[in-house]
């Protein structure tokens, strides 16, 4: 018997939002001095104690909650994980009316939701352009994210997660599929390329994490890698440097110690505030958001199926869960059977000159933007979605993966 596909609404329980206010309106807030003022030092507390007002007070979350769920198509099903039994899975899942489109698992990561597709939805699955290439979108909540649930046990590692979304496009009735990722997306599509080739036919990558060419392994991008750099690569470079060296406290304590950081963000909503919103600061390219915009975004994490504090597992379990290292070097080793599309922006986080990323694969697409962050689907959807037409359209490098959903 086929497991059900079951329609979803966003549906939080009134007690849910009356304990949020309850706990916001008991706020207690750092000192105001002249460094609490200061990004460097973190969220600003005059823009904590703004966003925590508006979140108690004027914040609409059925507004937010309603908009969701009437421009986003969701559902949710049982998928088995070997070894961990069912977990229900939510996704979006929205089809394109035009024949020969291109079925396409986009994959979120941390601390981002289901809810970065929304800008890319319509663009992708109902173009304007008569020779745009179309897409049948799948956007899931990844186990213990959003809607979806949590492992019932330790050991749900990049492997797990991949399994899951592989099978959740199986059961959507696309046995072939492309992918689309970045942050911990780009991990888990690079190990669906390496476990499933045969159905993942080819990647887009919108976060280059790679390594250097080396002369045995990568003789040709390592001449690349020997010319000099161009202002581009060199002030890409240096933003990787200040995330190395100024924004990576979060990976560190996350991959470390995540009931640790998982008790204040489980218990205190002005916690999981100040430790997302800091991301949503830093890691895009001046994004203009909206106190609205950052509490819908935090909303989703504070109304988890799973709770706030079981997204940060994914740090630890991809690092810890056997044989967690022989995955990590195989998402990024060469992998041969898969095309490989390369978007970057210059305020992602890993900015490395593209010699860097052709390690990863047969490149047959690269689009180098000036603007745009680690959010790219959210920030510059028009550029995200123009690469993807690019690289599957008539004359682009995965134009021959196009050609099979048209059956020519």
């Amino acid at each position: 018997m086929a497991s059900p596909i079951t329609p979803f609404k966003i549906d939080i329980p009134d007690s849910a939002l009356e304990t949020l206010k309850a706990k916001l309106s008991l706020a207690t807030f750092p000192d105001e001095v002249p460094v609490s003022e200061d990004w460097n030092y973190g969220v600003p507390v005059s823009d904590l104690k703004r966003l925590v007002a508006h979140w108690k007070d004027g914040f609409d979350w059925r507004a937010s909650e309603a908009r969701l769920n009437a421009e986003l198509p969701q559902f949710t099903t049982p998928i088995e994980v070997d070894g961990f039994g069912s977990l229900d899975i939510h996704f979006v899942h929205q089809k394109s009316e035009r024949p020969g489109s291109i079925p396409l698992l986009f994959c979120h990561g941390w601390p981002g939701s289901f809810l970065e597709v929304s800008k890319i939805l319509p663009l992708l699955t109902k173009p304007e352009g008569k020779d745009d290439v179309s897409f049948h979108v799948v956007a899931p909540s990844l186990p213990n994210f959003g809607f979806s649930s949590a492992p019932s046990k330790p050991g749900f590692g990049i492997r797990q997660y991949s399994e899951c979304l592989h099978k959740l496009m199986q059961r959507l009735g696309y046995p072939k599929y492309v992918t689309q990722g970045g942050d911990w997306g780009f991990m888990i599509t690079r190990i669906i390329g390496v476990e499933y080739p045969s159905h993942c036919l080819a990647s887009h990558l919108n976060y280059i994490r790679s390594n250097r060419p080396t002369l045995l392994k990568h003789p040709r991008q390592y001449l690349n890698y020997l010319l000099p750099l161009s202002k581009r690569e060199k002030d890409g470079l240096a933003r990787t440097e200040w995330f190395h060296s100024q924004g990576y406290g979060y990976n560190t304590e996350q991959s470390t110690r995540p009931a640790t950081i998982g008790a204040a963000l489980a218990d205190s909503p002005v916690a999981l505030l100040a430790w997302i919103y800091e991301k949503l600061h830093d890691w895009t390219d001046a994004y203009p958001w909206t106190d609205d915009e950052v509490l819908t975004w935090l909303s989703i994490y504070q109304f988890s199926t799973a709770g706030p504090a079981a997204s940060v597992r994914i740090y630890y379990e991809a690092q810890n869960t056997h044989p967690a290292p022989r995955h990590d070097a195989r998402a990024m080793e060469y992998n041969a059977k898969v095309k490989l599309g390369l978007s970057s922006f210059p305020k992602d986080l890993r900015v490395f000159p593209m010699c860097y990323g052709r390690t990863l694969g047969p490149v047959v697409f690269e689009g180098i933007h000036d603007k745009g962050g680690h959010f790219a689907a959210y920030e510059v959807p028009e550029l995200l979605v123009g690469d993807l037409r690019v690289m599957f359209g008539e004359r682009g490098g995965a134009g021959d993966v196009a050609r099979l959903w048209r059956g020519e």
